[in-house]
């Protein structure tokens, strides 16, 4: 697939969730905000702030958190977006009371199509996003991380698909954690509800790094400033192509990852870093789209 292809699918991703039917977090002064979004130095965080109700991932806290990621999501110099979380949790997963009888099927219907929206949205956005997180990740919280495509965890934290324990299997929970970690730990994960541990979730893949809880905003600053670094178009076109070909077999997803790489060398920062590298130098990122060559 081409830049201009991929670049095209990413639009069809966002451009198809915006025209799905979402509730927009209203918040006044005796309700704060549900999300809390800062930028600074092409660092977007996106704060979870619901630490009464454990951060669940209510309908209007997966609105809010929507409207977060996509704001400007094309501004350039927008380069990592971090989700942290306000608590002793970093979420709890679905609200609960969202999913009694009395909201019907339909409405059931809506609040899991839009939490897979979310998480769907997050791997197909232009720039990584990562997860920060302290505490306990349970359910759809646990899929939050997973969905991430760097998570950075405090050495206390736990993870846990305990649905089954509620009469609740975590199914949509299981599709974002069984592609991040082997198979029959995620089987496990999700028959047992058992929690496991930052060590055990870093041993399987669910997190990228463990480190202690008074370091862990400077270990996840420190990811993001480096990501900050490199070329947005480049960064956007490698996020793209790798979650392609992870869904594709080997011989496609070499044919897939060659041709990615040949529209690389074809942008003007791709020649850019090259050329840096040969005369010993910084590269200058023009950090858009333009071509060196055809």
């Amino acid at each position: 697939m081409s830049q201009t292809a991929a670049l095209r699918l990413t639009r069809f991703c966002v451009r198809r969730l915006s025209q799905s039917c979402w509730t927009r977090a209203v918040s006044t002064p005796s309700t704060p905000p549900l999300t809390i979004r800062e930028q600074e130095d092409g660092i977007r965080r996106i704060i979870l702030n619901n630490p009464k109700k454990r951060n669940a991932l209510s309908l209007a806290m997966l609105s809010s958190l929507r409207e977060d990621i996509l704001t400007d999501i094309d501004d350039k110099d927008l380069r990592v977006i971090i989700i942290s979380a306000r608590g002793s949790v970093f979420s709890s997963g679905h609200d609960l009371k969202e999913l009694t009888s009395a909201h019907g099927r339909d409405y059931h219907a809506s609040v899991f199509q839009a939490c897979s929206e979310v998480m769907t949205l997050i791997q197909d956005v232009p720039v990584p996003v990562i997860a920060m997180v302290k505490g306990i990740a349970t359910a759809a919280g646990c899929q939050l991380v997973a969905s991430c495509d760097i998570a950075v965890a405090s050495e206390r934290s736990t993870f846990a698909t305990p649905g089954v324990n509620v009469g609740l299997f975590c199914s949509t929970p299981g599709v974002a954690i069984g592609r991040a970690v082997p198979r029959k730990v995620a089987m496990e994960m999700l028959f047992t509800g058992r929690p496991i541990t930052a060590q055990e979730a870093l041993l399987h893949g669910l997190v990228s790094k463990v480190v202690s809880e008074e370091h862990l905003e400077e270990e996840t600053m420190s990811i993001a400033r480096r990501v900050c670094e490199s070329s947005r178009p480049v960064v956007a076109l490698g996020k793209a192509a790798f979650q392609r070909q992870m869904a594709q077999g080997r011989d496609a997803a070499y044919a897939t990852a060659t041709a990615v790489m040949v529209d690389n060398l074809a942008l003007r920062d791709g020649q850019e870093g090259i050329r840096a590298f040969i005369e010993k130098r910084r590269p200058v990122w023009t950090n858009s789209n333009e071509k060196a060559h055809d």
